[in-house]
Formats: structure tokens, C-alpha cells, sequence
């Protein structure tokens, strides 16, 4: 009998464990459970014999570590800081490991080390990273196949707001980890190559230049690089192109409104505000505009961020979220980040009737006897309600058939992956195929 043991219950992997609980039946597997707040979970223990849920904190070494022993594939959901010691002790009890998150350098440097130990460890699984690679390595497979040569390669994905449920000037909610979402972008220098030219863009320029994207039926989107894109190259066999661009999507205006909180200095996350627990949204705000015993918080905000008078809508969607307003933050030792976070969530929560979306575009330029050529693919998923949402669908559905693959010794194969493997986009895509995630491929030239 395989044990399955999930580390980590959030947001993101209601489908997952859905998948998860419906294999173990059907494989007579075993699934154990382990998170800080298992609360909610306890149902699935009394409903069906295969799982088991524990209340687990990290920290405890000796429990995490009994866990592992006892398992035969590790799936780790936590935050990727934690990856680094879940995938130390897979290698030392020489167990596989799946993961959606992207392959850190530490856990890289670990490869002689888990090939030597005989297990797989998949990572970059979920949807972005994830989805991207199997969709657009199997276009790229079929390109080379037949003899073309991919020439630049474009892809985009945004986890947004279906558009029944866009109802804020932002186009925006929180379909994710609000603090991921607040620190995007924060630490890395972005790099492309675009038509033979190395481009690099630095934090506090990001969020000013965009690509524009129209997906049929869904209207235009703006595309902000996303983090070193030149990696994958030599990971999807193009170290030629001339053109490799990864992006995050969102509705036209979001960007240049989010660039203002990037140029006041709120989205730091470095140093501690002095009394945070008691500041109002509009004493932080104030924090990071200049001194003036007469100008109001909303001019200086204007001649900060250089405001010409008509520019109304992005001040508009600064004011809608209550920046100027006396309602305290109510977090002690608060991050000018956690400040935001704390602010945004008032307004970007989903609400109970809401429902997400996830959207994905890709363009492909190849040359094929002596012509260029251009495909766009595209998927759009959208979520049930606010457990069930195209989030937890698009990263935990890939991970699950992964998993079910691994330990099914459908690919076993030692050392560091992620799916760009023929024997695993293929059957991937196929299983998606049956929970509605798809692809729409488009022959513009």
C-alpha cells in the first residue's frame, strides 16, 4: 500500500486533495495530511478510511521528520523557503518529492545527491510554473518535429478576476497569496532577450513597462516580465531564439497604479514601522511622502507621483481603497508590505459569490521552410466558488496527476524535473483535459 503525505493545506490545494482522496480509493493508497490548522480537513478523516489529518508545525524536526520516513511520495504545498529541508530529508530516507513551486539554487546544488539516493524529484508543477511548461513545450516538440525552427517564444499567465466578478476599478482580487502578490517583483533584476536583445528591468521600473495582450472573447490584458526568463533556453532547448519572454497578466491600468505604490516605498518589506498597531492608512501613507505642515496627504500624493490633475482614474483607484482614510492597520512590528497587505485585503478579498479566473497566452514565431510562422495558444479557466477556484484547480490538478504518474511508476527517473518531459506534458494534458483545462490553439500567420 503507497503512502501519499501532503505538507501544507492551503489556499491553493483544494483540488489537489480532492484528486489525492479520489486516487487513494481507487489505488488503495493512503493519504496523510499535515499543517499548522488542519481545521476543516477533519471531515475527510471521518468520511474516508485512506486519510488522515494532523496538526504538524514545521519547526518540530523529529515529527516532520517521522512523517517523511514513513511515506512513499513527499508533496510539499508550503512556501518554497521551507523546500529546502523537506527535500534534505527526502534525500535522506530516499523518497520522491513533488512540488509546484520553482527550483530553488539550493535545492539544485542537491541533485548528485538525490540521483545518488535513486529518487524524482518534480518540481515547477502547478500552473506558472507548471501548466506553461507542458502547453508550451508540447508546441514547441511539434514545431522542431516537423522541422521548423522556434523563433521567439512569448508566454503570459494571470490569475485574475472572471469577468462576472470584476467589479472594482482595479480588476482586481486577491486569487492567491496576498503577500506574494504584494512582494512580486522585489529582489531580482528581470531578464529577457527581445528580437536578439538582452533587456533588464529593475524593481522600481517594472510595473512601467508593459506588453499588451488580447486574448479572443476576453478582451486586452497588460503583461509585466517575470523574473529571469533567459533560464529557459537552454531548458526548452532554444538557446538560439531570439526572443524569450515570460510575463504575469493583468487588466489594463492595474500596472501603472501598482508603480505608485512601488515608488513610495510601501511595498518594502526590509524594516519594522514604530508603532504600526496604531497608525491609520492615511498616517502610513503619510510616512513616505514629504514633509509639508500645510498640504494635504492627497497633494503631496499628486506631486510625488507627478499627478497631472486629469489624471483621475489611477488617483481614483488609490482613493477606493481607503488609503486616506483614519482606519487603523491593527498590526504590531508591521513591514510597510504587511501594512499594504493589511489595506488591500479589505478590498480584494473574493467575496462569497465571486469567482476567479486564470488566463494563459503564448506566441510562438517559427520559421518553417523558409517562411515565418505564428501560432497563439491560449486557456482560460474559471473557478466554481471561493474553494473550488480556477487557482487551486490550475496548480493542484497538474501536481496530483504528477504524483498519481510518479507512484504509479509511470516516470521514475532519478534527480531534479520539471515537466517538459514528452512521457509527461502529454498524458498531463490529456487528464486536464477532463476537469475543462485546455488549450486553444490559433494560427495567426
Amino acid at each position: 500500500m503507497k503512502e501519499i503525505l501532503l505538507i501544507g493545506a492551503g489556499r491553493s490545494t483544494a483540488s489537489l486533495i480532492q484528486y489525492l482522496v479520489e486516487k487513494a480509493q481507487e489505488f488503495n493508497w493512503n493519504l496523510t495530511i499535515i499543517d499548522r490548522d488542519v481545521t476543516g480537513l477533519e471531515e475527510l478523516s471521518h468520511n474516508y478510511d485512506c486519510v488522515e489529518c494532523n496538526a504538524f508545525e514545521f519547526d518540530d524536526e523529529s515529527k516532520r521528520r517521522g512523517f517523511i520516513q514513513n511515506a512513499d511520495l513527499v508533496i510539499s504545498m508550503l512556501p518554497a523557503r521551507f523546500h529546502l529541508e523537506i527535500a534534505k530529508d527526502c534525500i535522506l530516507f530516499k523518497k520522491n518529492l513533488m512540488t509546484a513551486s520553482y527550483v530553488s539554487d539550493e535545492i539544485r546544488k542537491l541533485e548528485k545527491d538525490i540521483i545518488k539516493a535513486g529518487i524524482t524529484f518534480i518540481c515547477e508543477i502547478g500552473v506558472d510554473p507548471g501548466i506553461d511548461h507542458l502547453s508550451a513545450k508540447k508546441v514547441i516538440d511539434e514545431i522542431t518535429e516537423k522541422g521548423g525552427e522556434v523563433l521567439d517564444f512569448e508566454t503570459f499567465t494571470g490569475g485574475l478576476l472572471a469577468p462576472e466578478s470584476d467589479n472594482n476599478p482595479w480588476g482586481y482580487k486577491f486569487t492567491w497569496n496576498p503577500r506574494n502578490v504584494v512582494l512580486a517583483g522585489r529582489g531580482a533584476t528581470v531578464k529577457f532577450i527581445q528580437e536578439g536583445s538582452y533587456k533588464y528591468i529593475p524593481y522600481h521600473k517594472l510595473f512601467r513597462r508593459t506588453e499588451l495582450i488580447e486574448v479572443d472573447e476576453y478582451g486586452k490584458f497588460e503583461g509585466i516580465a517575470n523574473r529571469d526568463s533567459l533560464k529557459y533556453r537552454k531548458i526548452y532547448g532554444l538557446e538560439n531564439i531570439r526572443t524569450m519572454y515570460r510575463g504575469t497578466l493583468r487588466r489594463p491600468g492595474f500596472c501603472r497604479a501598482w508603480d505608485a505604490f512601488v515608488q513610495l516605498g510601501v511595498t518594502d518589506d526590509s524594516f519594522v514601522l514604530p508603532d504600526s498597531e496604531h497608525m491609520t492608512f492615511r498616517e502610513f501613507f503619510n510616512l513616505f511622502l514629504p514633509y509639508n505642515p500645510t498640504d494635504s496627504v492627497e497633494l503631496k500624493l499628486r506631486h510625488y507621483l507627478n499627478l497631472a490633475h486629469d489624471e483621475i482614474e489611477l488617483f481614483e483607484k488609490l482613493k477606493w481603497l481607503d488609503i486616506f482614510e483614519d482606519i487603523p492597520i491593527g498590526i504590531k512590528n508591521a513591514t510597510p508590505a504587511q501594512a499594504l497587505q493589511k489595506i488591500l485585503e479589505r478590498k480584494w478579498s473574493l467575496e462569497a459569490e465571486d469567482k476567479d479566473m486564470i488566463v494563459m497566452w503564448h506566441k510562438f514565431v517559427y520559421q518553417f521552410e523558409k517562411e515565418e510562422k505564428e501560432i497563439h495558444s491560449s486557456m482560460i479557466v474559471k473557478g466554481d466558488d471561493q474553494q473550488n477556484t480556477a487557482m487551486a484547480k490550475t496548480v493542484g490538478l497538474p501536481l496530483g496527476i504528477a504524483s498519481k504518474m510518479v507512484l504509479n511508476n509511470e516516470f521514475i527517473k532519478p534527480g531534479i524535473h520539471i515537466p517538459i518531459h514528452k512521457e509527461l506534458y502529454l498524458p498531463i494534458l490529456q487528464e486536464l483535459e477532463n476537469f475543462g483545462i485546455s488549450f486553444q490553439e490559433k494560427v495567426v500567420r
